[in-house]
């Protein structure tokens, strides 16, 4: 049994659903319009490799600010229901799918926040999920994280505080990614690919001989 790390957007998913996300609460009316334009440009840092994740999570979190985690819920699962679902690449289930039947540890482990990533786990029978952590007080979202962002170097953080520090952890593992972000996570796998991966990430795939997927809707 091996580890099979998966990210989701832009990887498992045709697109990111922090925008598609943010997109959904313009058009539902939860959050002002103006948001669109600022979330797009710190995307476009994201890409460069150039993201202060801590600065991009307080600020799309900002529509949050006092909601309950049941009604982020239920927003969440109308979200992924309308916009996410028909998204998913089917070789991508089916690459899922073939872990399982090798009895591997199926994990979602992507740079978003837990209120988007929980649901996407479960709807793809994942075994884990490591995603943001949404911090809440009295039971009402503060619109702030906590603990160790699962981003860049971040995400194998996640994996070893969610395994420990077994000295066989990485042993025999699989890494799926789209971006040049997870090149931490990539290079600490035995098995790394690069799926539909952008210029920066492709470029590191050919020099390390990396197999590289084209997954399509």
């Amino acid at each position: 049994m091996a580890l099979a790390l998966f990210d989701l957007d832009d990887t498992l998913l045709c697109g990111d659903s922090s925008s598609l996300w943010m997109e959904y609460m313009v058009a539902q009316q939860l959050a002002p319009a103006t948001m669109l334009a600022e979330e797009k440009a710190m995307m476009t840092l994201y890409y460069q490799g150039k993201m202060d994740m801590h600065q991009y999570m307080a600020f799309t979190l900002q529509p949050l600010v006092g909601k309950s985690r049941q009604w982020l819920g239920q927003q969440s699962q109308d979200f992924i229901e309308r916009v996410l679902r028909q998204r998913v690449y089917p070789e991508g289930i089916a690459r899922i799918e073939w872990h399982r039947q090798r009895g591997d540890t199926l994990i979602l482990v992507s740079a978003t926040g837990e209120h988007l990533v929980a649901p996407m786990a479960q709807m793809l029978g994942m075994d884990h999920c490591v995603a943001i952590l949404l911090e809440e007080e009295q039971g009402r979202l503060t619109g702030q994280t906590y603990g160790t962002l699962s981003f860049r170097e971040g995400k194998v953080a996640r994996i070893k505080q969610l395994f420990g520090e077994q000295p066989d952890l990485w042993q025999g593992s699989f890494g799926y990614s789209d971006s040049h972000n997870d090149l931490p996570m990539l290079q600490a796998v035995a098995h790394p690919y690069a799926v539909n991966p952008y210029p920066g990430l492709r470029q590191l795939a050919d020099e390390h001989h990396w197999p590289i997927l084209e997954w399509q809707l």
